[in-house]
């Protein structure tokens, strides 16, 4: 017996690195899988059918059950695509799993318009694509789960990725907004935050792809605990996978506060703003070793 058996579960972006190993994880665990992959390089370009086509090859081979699908989740008719596919073939859809991605790096003083377009398509507006159809049928069957891939780019930023940074952060206010309106559906949604070697983290300067030594497959085993029954209570969560480290991080709170009687004046604030408020400080400029403020020129 799998953890997962009798478990319908879609997954975008199936076809390769993270995708492709929650893909076979879940087949492993007894889950049907629809492998949906638009089969693209990462920035995107070049789509083919033989990513998502692959992997269904494997899971079939090690006697499990899949089908493919090369429908793009930039579109809404992709998206519908997707749970139509599971729905059909299966007859039934318990999950769904986000995560396709492209990548167009650039400072954001350079970025193309179009350049952030396709990039917030294929994540944010990809992730939405899937989730409406998804939830409509969830609700009427009073369970399911929804399970996003955001990243520390997005909650930590990147300063040459604003169009990625913004999209994966994006994606965790997606999350909580359908976690809260989904709750008395029974419906569960959450995201992970992975950090493993991929085609994307190839393109990465020398010294911090260093950093990134996990395989993609040290992600899929949270996934598929996420979809099975044992994790039904765990709803609304960023959680973060390195390796054999798995974290729940904490969501946005005030730091502190500063109140007086009269209003704020601009003034006022200048005088006791360092003092009484300061700054939640960048993690990732200390990883970096930018200076902030600057020094005085």
């Amino acid at each position: 017996m799998g953890m997962l058996d009798g478990k319908v579960v879609a997954v975008t972006g199936g076809g390769n690195g993270i995708g492709r190993a929650v893909s076979l994880e879940l087949a492993r665990s007894g889950a049907k899988v629809v492998v949906n992959d638009y089969g693209v390089a990462v920035d995107g370009r070049d789509p083919s059918s033989a990513a998502a086509d692959g992997v269904v090859k494997e899971i079939k081979a090690a006697g499990g059950d899949a089908i493919a699908s090369a429908d793009s989740i930039a579109t809404m008719a992709g998206g519908q695509a997707v749970v139509d596919a599971a729905i059909g073939k299966f007859g039934d859809l318990h999950a769904v799993i986000c995560c396709a991605g492209i990548l167009r790096e650039r400072m954001i003083f350079n970025m193309a318009e179009e350049e952030w377009d396709a990039v917030i398509a294929v994540h944010l507006k990809g992730h939405f694509a899937v989730w409406r159809p998804a939830t409509r049928y969830m609700r009427e069957k009073k369970r399911g789960c929804l399970i996003g891939f955001t990243s520390t780019a997005g909650l930590e930023g990147s300063a040459g990725q604003p169009n990625y940074a913004a999209a994966k952060e994006g994606i965790v206010g997606l999350m909580r907004s359908t976690a809260l309106a989904m709750a008395k559906y029974g419906v569960r949604a959450n995201v992970i935050s992975p950090e493993a070697q991929t085609r994307m983290t190839e393109r990465l300067p020398d010294t911090r792809r260093g950093q990134i030594a996990a395989p993609p497959e040290g992600i899929a085993p949270v996934a598929a605990y996420l979809v099975s029954d044992a994790a039904a209570h765990i709803t609304g969560q960023v959680v973060h996978v390195r390796g054999n480290q798995v974290s729940v991080w904490s969501h946005p709170a005030p730091l502190r506060t500063a109140t007086r009687e009269t209003a704020w004046t601009p003034e006022a604030l200048a005088g006791v703003w360092d003092t009484m408020l300061g700054q939640d400080r960048l993690r990732r400029m200390d990883r970096l070793g930018i200076t902030w403020p600057p020094p005085a020129q």
